[in-house]
């Protein structure tokens, strides 16, 4: 538990002073606490959980699972390649993914919505916004699946140009799609459609 704590502390970037305040007790106590971890109050535990966003189980016990992406004891994750189809039926027809592109201060990943369009990819977004890449640049697209819980997923990745969407009967067809609806609001009135030069996914599954 000593362990735990103290580790977590320097996760969060406290100093131990910051955690000794924010959980109610003196610097000497947490300071003894960090170092034996036994034979204190269930009381001053459950604020030290707390002051570290952690359960009383977890800091006193440990976890009983394992973290997300580590398989537990006797499950050996198997990571496969996805065939070019095997990449498009998992983007399907819409849904959310990350936009990679460079900006004035570096390269930049933002949230998307998106649509799968003959083979390519359609997002919207407001012109003067940061998604708004300029026509003829390159850009990435990324967007996965992960399931904790029977520990597998996918992801797939679309590396291409972005081309700006003018004609207004193909803005309108795209417009009227399900998941064509920003989640984030507001207008958004540019279609950018990325023409893939390459795209690649991977698996992993427990064996």
């Amino acid at each position: 538990m000593a362990t735990r704590a103290s580790l977590r502390r320097e996760q969060l970037g406290m100093t131990r002073e910051e955690l000794a305040y924010r959980a109610g007790m003196s610097v000497a106590y947490l300071r003894r606490l960090e170092k034996s971890g036994s034979d204190f109050a269930p009381a001053a535990l459950m604020r030290l959980a707390a002051a570290l966003e952690m359960s009383y189980e977890e800091l006193a016990e440990g976890r009983h699972d394992a973290p997300p992406g580590q398989p537990g004891a006797g499950v050996h994750p198997m990571l496969m390649r996805l065939s070019e189809r095997e990449c498009w039926e998992r983007l399907g027809t819409h849904g959310i993914g990350r936009l990679g592109l460079s900006a004035d201060t570096g390269p930049v990943i933002l949230p998307v919505n998106f649509l799968v369009d003959a083979h390519t990819i359609a997002y919207r977004t407001d012109a003067e916004g940061a998604a708004a890449a300029a026509a003829g640049s390159q850009l990435a697209f990324e967007t996965d699946h992960i399931d904790e819980h029977l520990r597998n997923g996918w992801s797939v990745l679309v590396v291409g140009t972005a081309h700006h969407i003018t004609d207004p009967d193909a803005v309108r067809t795209l417009a009227e799609r399900p998941g064509a609806e920003p989640w984030a609001g507001g207008a958004r009135d540019l279609w950018i459609r990325i023409v893939p030069s390459q795209i690649s996914g991977r698996t992993i599954r427990m064996s």
